[in-house]
């Protein structure tokens, strides 16, 4: 299937030191009336797979619209001169967008992806059962029944209907990351498979706040895939 695809990257006179839960919260505070942009509904939070994503990649802020949410960052892309990330505030110089349509699902292809963030795979009881495998493969493929599992899940929640047999392996090693003030485990490496994800999307859990965005190498099969 298609998504529509809205990226925008921002620039400013001054290096940018924010987080993507920061860029997220002056989406969200400056422009409320928009639901997609911060994912509650009459102080409810959406439980879907976000249409708009937050990330700091190399340093630069992006915010991704998929389908709906590529419509509402139209509206709003142009509507600000600067951003307050805590207690910074920047002068914006340059914005830079970018609207695709680009194919998402089952692929006759292996396709190679890196992990431009790192993948927040696993929630408080599967971190247990992680942990309780013993040995590197085990690990492993609880991995690959995890990411097979995100892609499942964002498909469903984008109404596409997988036709076949997710396959894909996994090369990712654990890192340490920060979630709200709170120490969670999370992977950096890469992955292939047999589905095609465009570029700067996330897969996994809190990908509003900038986790597991994939971006595809430039050649494919450049990880392993035996799966």
């Amino acid at each position: 299937m298609l998504l529509k695809i809205f990226t925008l990257t921002i620039a400013s006179t001054r290096p940018i030191t924010g987080s993507a839960p920061e860029l997220r919260g002056f989406f969200a505070t400056q422009f409320n009336e928009y639901s997609l942009l911060h994912q509650h509904s009459a102080d409810r939070l959406i439980y879907r797979y976000p249409l708009v994503q937050y990330k700091m990649i190399g340093g630069a802020p992006m915010v991704v619209g998929i389908n709906d949410g590529a419509e509402v960052l139209k509206q709003v892309y142009d509507k600000y001169d600067e951003i307050k990330l805590g207690e910074e505030v920047y002068e914006i110089v340059e914005k830079g967008i970018s609207v695709k349509n680009q194919e998402f699902g089952i692929s006759e292809k292996i396709h190679s992806y890196e992990f431009a963030t790192p993948w927040l795979a696993l929630n408080q009881e599967n971190y247990k059962k992680y942990y309780g495998l013993k040995s590197r493969e085990d690990r492993n493929e609880f991995l690959r029944k995890t990411l097979i599992g995100n892609l499942l899940s964002v498909s469903k929640s984008l109404d596409y209907q997988v036709p076949d047999t997710i396959k894909c392996d996994v090369d990712v090693n654990i890192r340490k990351s920060r979630l709200k003030d709170v120490n969670v485990m999370t992977f950096i490496g890469g992955f292939c498979t047999n589905f095609l994800i465009p570029d700067y999307l996330g897969i996994g859990k809190s990908v509003s706040r900038g986790f597991g965005t994939v971006k595809q190498l430039e050649r494919d099969g450049v990880i392993k895939c035996n799966s």
